[in-house]
This record gives C-alpha cells, sequence and structure tokens, in this order.
C-alpha cells in the first residue's frame, strides 16, 4: 500500500524513451508499429515517444503484446515525493545558509 507522501505518477518522457527503447530493441520501426495498432498515421507514436502523451489502454495492451513485455514494462513511474523533498531541502540548505550567515554576524559583533 502507497502511502499519500509517496504518491508514483506515470512520468511521460521517461516512459517515451522507453517504449522508444523496446521498439528498436525489438527491431520494429514507427511505421511497423503504426501498422501493428491500425493507426491511420505514425503521429501518435512520435507523441508517445516525445512524451506528450501516453498511449490508450488498448494500444499499450497490443504494444506490450507486438514487444513481448507486460504492459506495466512499458509505463516508467516516478515519485512526487522525491520532487518535493529535493525542494524541501533545497528550501532547508537555503534557510539554514541565512540562519548561519545570521549567527556568524551576531558572533562578530
Amino acid at each position: 500500500m502507497l502511502l499519500n507522501d509517496s504518491y508514483r505518477y506515470i512520468d511521460l518522457k521517461k516512459t517515451g524513451r522507453n517504449i522508444e527503447r523496446l521498439i528498436r530493441k525489438r527491431g520494429y520501426s514507427v511505421k511497423d508499429i503504426q501498422y501493428f495498432l491500425h493507426l491511420s498515421c505514425p503521429q501518435p507514436v512520435y507523441r508517445w515517444i516525445r512524451g506528450q502523451i501516453l498511449p490508450s489502454v488498448d494500444h499499450l495492451y497490443v504494444l506490450a503484446e507486438v514487444l513481448q513485455v507486460y504492459m506495466e514494462e512499458l509505463l516508467v513511474t516516478s515519485s512526487r515525493r522525491s520532487d518535493w523533498q529535493r525542494e524541501a531541502n533545497r528550501l532547508m540548505r537555503k534557510r539554514m545558509s541565512a540562519y548561519g550567515k545570521r549567527f556568524l554576524q551576531w558572533k562578530a559583533a
């Protein structure tokens, strides 16, 4: 069970790079994927790869079968907590630096 402070989300950019890597690993082209998924044009595949959008569940299912992986292996997740934690740590360091400077000024006076 995930706690609220460790909520996971799908990282579009990393997922796109992962999909592209898996397509290349299997030796397929974007046109091949377009054909397998019965897409009228290759644009959706390019948009997935660029991390602009995610494939629909139907497309994820077929793509996973074509690439011989589980659907979950196509998706790359990240934790919002790590993003928040990095920002919190940065702010804490900034505050501590300011406190340290004030302390040194007080001590010198």
